[in-house]
């Protein structure tokens, strides 16, 4: 069973403070982050690749603007913020149905308002490096903004500076 956690297949726990396996494992690779900063940039790296993942393929595009928005967030250097970002996707692809509420809930307990719009706002410019927003996308940022406490319309007026990007739209143009 040791081996299996390790592997993020099973035995998903949470310790006494709250946070998942899935953060703990992210963040003990962010070695010289002091824990809560390690913490936090393995939420939000994890909440990344769960948009990244929600067509159920993370491009390159997408991959590289993981990278640059957690640089942006944090003071993580080009290495560690690629390690992170990889380590959320392995994690986000093996877990995703089971964690991605888990760790969302997690990231809105330990972010401030600021650093949730911040998220949002990255979701969508991930959803979007691609150069497409997916409907599945789109309404996959719709529900973490509801996880993170925004409403429709806080998380709508967002999404209309990527009006060009969203799928359903190009459509109709």
């Amino acid at each position: 069973m040791a081996l299996l956690r390790f592997l993020g297949i099973g035995g998903e726990s949470k310790d006494e403070k709250g946070d998942t396996a899935t953060v703990r494992r992210i963040a003990a690779q962010l070695e010289r982050l002091e824990p809560d900063k390690a913490k936090f940039v393995a939420a939000f790296a994890y909440v990344l690749a769960r948009i990244a993942n929600a067509d159920l393929e993370i491009d390159e595009s997408e991959t590289a603007e993981m990278q640059r928005c957690l640089r942006a967030l944090s003071d993580l250097s080009d290495s560690e913020a690629a390690l992170a970002v990889e380590i959320a996707k392995s994690q986000s692809r093996l877990l995703g149905g089971t964690e991605n509420y888990v760790v969302t809930r997690e990231f809105r307990a330990i972010s401030t308002r600021q650093q949730r719009v911040a998220m949002l706002q990255c979701l969508y410019a991930v959803a979007a490096a691609d150069g497409t927003i997916t409907t599945d996308e789109s309404a996959e940022i719709v529900t973490i903004a509801e996880e993170l406490g925004f409403t429709r319309m806080e998380a709508n007026s967002l999404r209309a500076q990527y009006r060009d990007k969203i799928a359903e739209f190009r459509s109709r143009d």
